[in-house]
């Protein structure tokens, strides 16, 4: 259900220090101005942004006023925290009493209201890792729950009678979706996982917390995204073990409660919408034929309701790729994977280019993943460091001549 470039890429970064001084982005264009630039641009500015005290951070979430959530590592790298990147400074944003927190989708709308998921001081009553477990530097048997973060204050989550819920995103209007548990024992759960779970929509501002059914057939389901909308896309399947593989038999799109199959690159494992913009427009990543034992072999995608779906394709020599963002120029950003590691790109109008060649000449750093765009097509990721193995979150700004 989330990005398993995170996995793939971190496991591989080590190394200490901090990085060189580091300076605020440089102003977007104006949105009117964006709006008539349609192009991908030629070349990037790029800076990198302040850790806390670790050396894994990760921007993934960019909003129209430039700022940046994701997460960074605290000492040690043992714990991470959420984080949110604005007027050149940044600021942990704690956790609901457990260890770790973070901010994994692009979970930072245009208001400055942050959504992501946080441990709390529980441990988990009946033994389950939860969805977080997957994202965070150890599995810590605390119980999980999605977050809103608004005006310095992170508000919990609700469940659908379960211990875990997870959020993903949150619209212009404050709403806020994710998954969370039931008091159902599903018996296409995988070990620890017990709970069956089902995407939800949350107001935080009402307190209710709406249930998004799956397909016909599947028991569990997951919202991954929403538009300015109210459009939702996610997941539909198993229970299994809550992260992926085959809780993301199908991917789904809920428009306005009615739930469409929006169909799939011929696997039938890891099929999981990332990103939804305004006109409905969806992208993710999917399996193609020859996962049935959940082993991921998915490619990036991207759909439409004129076109259906359509594979993005991968950077030449790559694997792997996921499509992460999409803003409401149809410009798209992800990974794409290879034996080598991690690529951030962007990919337009049947386009895909690797960001590492539109930097400055002689730019040294290795930019991994995109993870997130704005509509003034300013790009947040991670990138890795290679005099000091450092992984820093970044944001690149296009170059207009």
């Amino acid at each position: 259900m989330r990005r398993l470039s995170y996995v793939l890429a971190a496991t591989a970064l080590v190394g200490c220090g901090r990085g060189a001084d580091l300076t605020q982005p440089p102003a977007a264009a104006s949105n009117a101005a964006a709006a008539r630039e349609q192009a991908i641009p030629d070349s990037y500015e790029i800076v990198t942004l302040p850790a806390l005290s670790g050396t894994i951070v990760a921007g993934n979430s960019i909003n129209n006023d430039g700022s940046v959530a994701g997460f960074a590592t605290l000492s040690g790298n043992a714990v991470q925290h959420a984080t949110l990147w604005r007027d050149g400074s940044i600021q942990d944003l704690g956790t609901l009493g457990g260890p770790n927190s973070s901010v994994l989708w692009p979970g930072l709308n245009n208001r400055g209201i942050v959504t992501g998921v946080a441990e709390t001081a529980d441990n988990q009553p009946l033994g389950e890792t939860w969805s977080c477990s997957a994202f965070f530097p150890t599995t810590t048997g605390h119980v999980c729950r999605g977050f809103v973060w608004r005006d310095g204050q992170m508000t919990a989550m609700p469940t659908l009678g379960g211990d875990n819920s997870f959020a993903t995103e949150v619209n212009t209007r404050g709403l806020v979706v994710g998954w969370a548990e039931t008091a159902v024992v599903d018996p296409t759960c995988a070990s620890p996982q017990v709970l069956q779970f089902r995407a939800v929509v949350w107001n935080p501002e009402s307190r209710n917390l709406d249930q998004l059914r799956p397909l016909p057939g599947d028991s569990a389901s997951a919202a991954t995204a929403i538009n300015d909308e109210d459009q939702v896309v996610g997941i539909s399947g198993r229970c299994d073990v809550a992260v992926g593989r085959f809780s993301a038999r199908r991917a789904v799109l809920w428009d306005h409660g009615r739930i469409i199959d929006i169909g799939g690159l011929g696997g039938v494992a890891w099929n999981t919408p990332m990103a939804i913009n305004n006109d409905g427009v969806v992208v993710g990543f999917a399996d193609t034929t020859g996962d049935q034992s959940g082993h991921p072999n998915f490619r990036a995608f991207i759909w439409t309701k004129d076109h259906g779906i359509k594979g993005l394709g991968m950077l030449s020599g790559d694997f792997l790729s996921e499509a992460l963002d999409i803003n409401n120029r149809r410009q798209v950003v992800g990974t794409s994977i290879g034996a080598n590691g991690t690529r951030a790109f962007i990919w337009q109008d049947g386009k895909m280019i690797d960001l590492q060649t539109l930097m400055p000449n002689g730019y040294t750093n290795v930019l991994q993943s995109a993870q997130g765009i704005n509509d003034q097509g300013q790009i947040t990721g991670y990138l890795l460091v290679p005099t000091t193995g450092q992984q820093l979150a970044f944001v690149a700004t296009p170059v207009r001549r």
